[in-house]
């Protein structure tokens, strides 16, 4: 025990842990160990893959090669995998914002025979968002909210093979912030093509600059954080419905032990929001009693969690380093994946169980997995194909094996720039008014954004909670997104009442005035845009400056397991 407590601070997941070294079943944290020693050519930057002359390595020393077959040197070298590493979490991150564009032409009604016909599955469920969001892109609003959903679709669609001008929603960033942007030349100009621009630069014998590189590397993650994923959190808040403030649990502990156990994990939520409604489809409720089970437990891993956690209260069975581990307490009948942050390993987790683990995009398979393929069209149908298929799966558990741990807490999710507005200056008065003036006042230090994934080379959990106790701790007001979140709330950071516990006395103060806790749940990894729009909206408010940089605020991505964890940074510059 005293090894698994160095792997992790959260006591569910050190448990089983446990029960994995036990039964011989093989982890992330063991994979890492048989990796080690790991390239130290690679950790520092130094190894370059580019083209087929390599692999190449640029001896640290100064003793061995100091530049690869091509002549590239260190600089040159390290500035391109960083790049690219930029343009990957780019495009993830993008490609999430085209499908739910997508998703958002297939409400629309004026063309009902086209490929992108009206769909049964999807609506709008925040109007007076579409209305604000057509606006900004000069769209007439005086028709029906089909019609404005398409025309909107298509000028979003438009933003990624755009090829001149630049972004629409660069211009919410602070007017100062645009002019540094245009003055270094990195303005993003349309989403896809700067991710080739990256790449195409970052190729063997094109771009020998590294500053260069790295600038090209800006441009192409403000395209993300400033285009792909500020239009999939819009866009999923029209189409799914804007979260507002909701109570709800996170743990291993969320997992029912006399239920159906589905587990939905990925990124995308147009998924994962069909699977909460399906979930309480009363045919599949009589079947699963029909089974011997009382009911369907629907529950969730990673960002997926996130965004039916904050518009729904679904629970939250934990963050990406526990995605096997939910596997391993025996009580789950399916995992339903799509996109983004499934580890492999994950089929060979569930073959040690009777889980079945189920993929549903063309661009996320898995060898001798079953592929029920999701679409638009047919949202509702396929979830409820996957959920039949778990309740068939619940008479195959066996029960010896099932080790479902105690640990579960309660949390407050789903805050976004909007709720924040109602909540500090009332539902008629919306203001960020009061924030400013905590800050000016000396109350409130300042804010900070702490965001990312977990990585099993640091104790899971540890780096994002101790740093966020001393944040709150000193009058820091904490805004988290994805699993950085999850880790926060397990150790209870995520209630009004941490405030007390936890805050300094301003920051407590401000706490339960308005009653909210020290650290504000602002949704999935995507939802880093919701952050970038908050800081533009406490500059607009006046009082602290002209541009972002003038704000007392920091970004952090800890532990970052993931690549597009990279761009936080790019997309606050």
């Amino acid at each position: 025990m005293s090894d698994i407590k160095t792997k992790s601070i959260d006591v569910a997941t050190q448990e089983v842990l446990k029960k994995a070294q036990e039964e011989n079943i093989q982890t992330t944290w063991d994979r890492l160990e048989l990796q080690k020693p790991q390239c130290g050519f690679g950790q520092l930057g130094l190894c370059c893959t580019v083209c087929s002359m390599g692999p190449c390595r640029i001896d640290p020393f100064g003793e061995g090669a100091q530049s690869g077959v091509c002549g590239a040197g260190a600089d040159t070298i390290a500035a391109r995998n960083l790049a690219r590493k930029i343009a990957v979490g780019a495009s993830a991150h993008s490609d999430h914002g085209r499908d739910v564009a997508f998703a958002l032409s297939l409400v629309s009604n004026i063309d009902n025979t086209s490929k992108h016909g009206h769909s049964h599955n999807y609506t709008i469920l925040d109007e007076e968002k579409l209305k604000k969001l057509a606006q900004e892109f000069g769209i007439d609003i005086n028709k029906s909210k089909e019609h404005v959903a398409g025309e909107l679709a298509k000028k979003l669609l438009e933003e990624f093979g755009k090829q001149e001008g630049e972004l629409k929603f660069c211009s919410r960033a602070p007017k100062k912030r645009q002019e540094i942007w245009k003055k270094l030349g990195i303005t993003p100009r349309g989403i896809d093509r700067e991710v080739v621009e990256l790449l195409h630069t970052t190729t063997m014998g094109v771009d020998n600059d590294y500053k260069n590189i790295i600038s090209t590397g800006m441009r192409c993650a403000l395209s993300d954080g400033w285009g792909g994923s500020m239009i999939a959190t819009d866009v999923q808040d029209i189409i799914l419905g804007s979260p507002q403030p909701i109570r709800g649990k996170v743990n291993l502990g969320v997992l029912k032990e006399n239920y159906v156990n589905i587990v939905v994990h990925g990124h995308e939520p147009v998924l994962s929001d069909m699977a909460v409604k399906a979930a309480k489809d009363p045919e599949l409720l009589k079947l699963a009693k029909a089974k011997g089970a009382e009911g369907i437990n629907l529950a969730g891993i990673c960002c997926t969690a996130n965004e039916v956690l904050m518009r729904h209260g679904i629970p939250v069975a934990g963050n990406f380093l526990q995605q096997e581990l939910v596997i391993i307490t025996g009580a789950v009948e399916v995992m339903m994946v799509d996109v983004q942050c499934i580890m492999p390993a994950l089929h060979e987790v569930a073959s040690c169980f009777h889980t079945k683990l189920i993929t549903t995009s063309p661009k996320a398979r898995f060898p001798g997995v079953t592929h029920i393929e999701f679409s638009h069209e047919n949202a509702y149908e396929v979830t409820k194909d996957i959920i039949r298929t778990g309740i068939d799966n619940f008479s195959n558990r066996n029960k010896e094996r099932v080790n479902i741990p105690k640990q579960e807490m309660d949390l407050v999710a789903g805050f976004t720039k909007e709720s924040v507005f109602q909540i500090l200056g009332g539902r008629y008065r919306a203001t960020y008014k009061p924030l400013n003036e905590a800050i000016i006042s000396g109350r409130l230090r300042g804010l900070a954004g702490v965001v990312g994934c977990n990585n099993p080379k640091q104790t899971h959990d540890y780096f994002h909670t101790t740093l966020v106790k001393e944040l709150i701790k000193n009058d820091v007001l904490v805004l988290q997104t994805g699993c950085s979140a999850i880790a926060c709330a397990k150790q209870g950071l995520l209630i009004p009442e941490a405030a007390k516990d936890y805050a300094g006395k301003g920051l407590q103060e401000i706490c339960e005035a308005v009653g909210i806790p020290p650290v504000l749940h602002l949704g999935s990894c995507v939802d880093n845009s919701r952050i970038l729009t908050a800081a533009s909206h406490v500059i607009e408010e006046g009082g602290l400056g002209q541009d972002l940089s003038d704000i007392p605020a920091a970004g952090c991505a800890l532990q970052s397991g993931c690549l597009r964890r990279q761009l936080l940074s790019g997309s606050i510059l």
